[in-house]
């Protein structure tokens, strides 16, 4: 998946569907809305570079625009009753350079089964988390961003497939239950990417009153291409007779599962939202992980204040017992620990989101990040950068049009 015919396709998509909402007849409305944030982030250390997710640079001392910045626009074509047509385009910071790039986000067409039941076909948003499809939209959320510690275990935003979902209402409950099915692949920093063929993610979501209550589970069978250290590495071990260790680093065909469990509150004026989850695959390369976060904030008129505490653990081992770690293998039982080594850190945030506009909100966040046995998600860390201690400060202004 090219960037460049990405972004092109992307971008030619909705300029068709805006141009067509203005000459929209009756018998087909087009809806064109939008979202976006501009941002500036930057932090107080120059010993590494702080991201989000598939991002292949961050920040340090001085203060940019890309980490958490983006750009969306939404086109909707309603056919009928029963049948519509959805693209939406995304700009951000990606996995291929230090550049924004253009995305085909969405580009679906949705059928409408009966009162219950509904279908997509296309590239559709996967239920992965508990705010999968507005992550990227800064206005639907209190925080400034997700907490990194739960929503980088699974880098997939999209896949091509399709989804059914189930709503209903009993009395005061709503329930809705979504499957969804499909391929994806994604760019991450180091110019390599991970294909995911297929991923099955299913999820059900119950709402009553001020709280919403969410379970899900995704499974996929995927594999790491393009990446010439992990390649090598395995090779190598393979090479010297440490074949049993290089069974476990399994490159392709690598079976795993995100399960996750999540709420939010909305209350007297107290918001509040966690999500707890657990990553497990059949390769030490992608390791296991357990990761949750809690948010508790108060609104004060249109001032809402809050805190924000993640953490996250690995399950799986960390280091291979019984290689060598002296003599002629010593750097490479030290390559092949550091790679099943998952970035460990905690973050502990305060911020503060104030709605001045109706469809226009300035948040300020800081969050002080601590790594373990590690550099945690930052990048490009330098020597004894480990096991140090971050704040990271952003500004922003979040939209929807």
């Amino acid at each position: 998946m090219k960037q460049p015919k990405l972004a092109i396709t992307a971008l030619a998509v909705l300029g068709a569907l805006a141009a067509t909402a203005a000459h929209a007849q009756d018998g087909m409305p087009i809806t064109v809305s939008g979202f976006g944030t501009g941002a500036l982030t930057m932090t107080n250390s120059d010993q590494a570079e702080f991201n989000r997710v598939n991002q292949a640079s961050g920040v340090t001392k001085h203060a940019r625009p890309g980490v958490d910045s983006n750009l969306g626009i939404q086109a909707t074509a309603k056919w009928s009753d029963t049948v519509s047509f959805t693209a939406q385009g995304l700009v951000r910071k990606n996995g291929n350079n230090d550049q924004f790039g253009a995305e085909l986000a969405w580009a679906f067409a949705k059928f409408k089964l009966n009162d219950d039941f509904s279908l997509r076909l296309g590239r559709i948003g996967l239920p992965v988390y508990m705010i999968s499809d507005v992550r990227n939209v800064g206005y639907a959320n209190t925080m400034l961003r997700p907490p990194n510690e739960v929503y980088r275990q699974v880098t997939a935003d999209n896949a091509d497939g399709g989804d059914v979902t189930y709503q209903h209402s009993f009395g005061d409950t709503t329930v809705t239950a979504q499957a969804a099915v499909g391929r994806t692949k994604v760019r991450s920093p180091g110019n390599y990417y991970v294909e995911f063929k297929p991923v099955i993610s299913t999820q059900l979501v119950v709402e009553n009153g001020p709280f919403t209550y969410r379970v899900g589970r995704s499974q996929a069978t995927f594999g790491l291409f393009d990446n010439a250290s992990l390649t090598g590495l395995v090779g190598t071990l393979n090479k010297v007779g440490l074949t049993s260790v290089a069974s476990e680093l399994k490159l392709t065909d690598i079976k795993g599962t995100f399960t996750s469990a999540g709420i939010t509150m909305d209350y007297n004026n107290i918001i509040g939202q966690a999500e707890y989850a657990k990553r497990k695959t059949e390769s030490r390369l992608v390791q296991d992980t357990s990761s949750w976060y809690v948010m508790m904030g108060y609104r004060y008129g249109k001032f809402v204040p809050y805190i924000v505490h993640g953490d996250v653990k690995q399950d799986s081992i960390r280091d291979f017992a019984g290689i060598p770690t002296a003599g002629p293998l010593a750097a490479l039982t030290a390559g092949t620990n550091a790679a099943i080594k998952a970035g460990l850190q905690s973050t502990t945030g305060i911020g503060l989101r104030w709605d001045f506009y109706k469809s226009a909100a300035f948040k300020v966040q800081m969050d002080r990040i601590k790594t373990r046995d590690g550099a945690g998600y930052f990048l490009n860390p330098k020597p004894g950068f480990a096991g140090s201690t971050v704040n990271v400060y952003a500004a922003a202004i979040d939209f929807v049009f």
